[in-house]
Formats: C-alpha cells, structure tokens, sequence
C-alpha cells in the first residue's frame, strides 16, 4: 500500500498560472490548454502503485486556483481513491476559520495547506494563527510547504525553523512540513526531533534525490516521522518512488514511510 500525501488535481486556472513558469522550464513542458481529466491523475497513481492520494485546495492573496469545491467534487468522482485537504484566505481571520470548520465537518477533509510562499510571509506571521487553532479545534494537520521553492517566489519564509515556534505556540498541532526543507532539511529534521507533532514529507523530490541525513533520520528515530509524497503533477508518482530500494530501508521503516505514516497522521482508514 502507497499513499501519497501532497498531490493536486490541478484546475486549469492552476495550471497556467504564469508563477509556474519557472517550473514548466524545468521539466520541459508548456502550460496547458486543456484541463486535466481526473482519468490522468487516477492512472498516474496506478502506473505508481498508490492506492490512495492526498489532493489540496490551493487559495493565494485574490486568487482561488483550487477552490475547496472543486477538491471536494474530484474527491467524490474518485471512489474512495482521494482524500481532500483545504486551504484558506488567511487574510480574513474569522472567513479562515469558518472555512477551516467547513472543509472538515461538511466536505471530510482531513487537513488544511497553506503555503507561506504564496503570501510571501513566515508561517509566524499573524494571520496564520487562527488557521493554527481552528485545525487544533478540528483535530487536522496543517500542510505547509517548506525549503525553497520553484516557483519565483521568496524562499526563505519556508525555514523549517519558524515552525518551532508555531509548535511551541501550538502544542496540540499537528505539522506536516512538505518538501523536505532541502536547503535546510537539518533544520526540518531538528524541528521533527524535538517536537512530537511535527512531520516532513519528500513531495517534489525523486527517492534518488533525498539529503543523505533525512534518509538516515528515517532509518532511526525518525522512522515515524517522515512520508511519501510526489507533488502531482509536478513529478509522477512512480518517477517520485525511483530509487527508493537502494535508500536500504528496512521493511518497517518502508511500510511506515510509504503509507503508516500518512494513514496515522491524517486519519486515513
């Protein structure tokens, strides 16, 4: 059993985004014409061999380019294959938490993402704090991204590091930190030693491309602490998962790095 947990479903309104362009030069492809079919995203996760996909809303400052709706109808359309995260306008506090409150009880997501690079500011930031009581309240993980990003955005408000404080502030909040933190997965790895809650996923990395020191924490006491992750469409599942037998995991870490870990963090049955 695999389950990925930081994918999309993209709306073409996300797709050809024109920050993505930078991502686009990477992997050698033009900005879509046409929207993604469901089918496309479903035979990415079989040709991979996941059984099950975490798809996020993504909300940025004037700009809903995956509303929660839409999540919520590919969820439905995908027969128990896809799970939905939200996202939220953290620049109205009271429309965030009600939205956050939303998205759990009547559309059964089981997290909240929001991406400090998208609002150019640290996750410290004031605005995200009612989003970090509501998913306490909720009992949800928060989904962020962290380390730099692709797109040309600033990098440095996704330091793993502004995130102890948030769990200092937060105790019984659940962190998933995605990306790895790569340029700075020591600080990810220190922030998911010393706080309980806080975990790393390896979306928009290939197994082959992993820091020599994240795959040592998930060989020892990080065993519990780190997930799968791809970030389709941006890097297929099964170009995700290449070169993961030659990371030397054993059978557990492997079981609990590919699915234990995602299923317990966020609720999966």
């Amino acid at each position: 059993m695999i389950i990925d947990a930081w994918a999309q479903h993209p709306t073409l309104r996300h797709s050809q985004d024109p920050m993505f362009a930078s991502l686009r030069r990477w992997i050698k492809q033009a900005a879509p014409s046409t929207a993604l079919p469901l089918a496309a995203t479903l035979g990415a996760m079989d040709a991979g061999g996941v059984t099950h996909s975490l798809i996020s809303a993504w909300v940025a400052p004037r700009n809903v380019m995956i509303s929660n709706d839409e999540v919520a109808g590919f969820v439905t359309e995908a027969r128990g294959r896809l799970t939905g995260v939200g996202s939220v306008d953290i620049s109205r506090p009271m429309a965030a938490m009600r939205e956050v409150r939303r998205c759990v009880r009547e559309l059964g997501f089981k997290g909240i993402r929001v991406l400090p690079w998208l609002w150019e500011v640290p996750p410290t930031d004031r605005r995200f704090y009612p989003v970090y009581a509501a998913c306490c309240e909720e009992g949800v993980p928060f989904c962020t991204q962290i380390g730099h990003t692709g797109p040309l955005m600033p990098s440095e408000v996704g330091r793993p590091i502004y995130l102890d404080q948030v769990a200092i502030d937060f105790p019984e909040l659940t962190i998933v930190g995605g990306h790895i933190g790569y340029p700075w997965t020591d600080e990810a790895i220190a922030v998911a030693t010393k706080h309980e809650r806080f975990y790393i996923d390896t979306s928009a990395y290939t197994a082959r491309r992993y820091p020599p020191q994240l795959v040592e924490f998930m060989k020892a006491h990080g065993r519990h602490k780190v997930l799968f992750g791809s970030n389709w469409p941006m890097i297929e599942p099964a170009k995700a998962l290449e070169g993961l037998d030659s990371l030397g995991l054993d059978a557990q870490t492997r079981g609990l790095f590919l699915a234990g870990n995602a299923a317990r963090v966020y609720g999966l049955q």
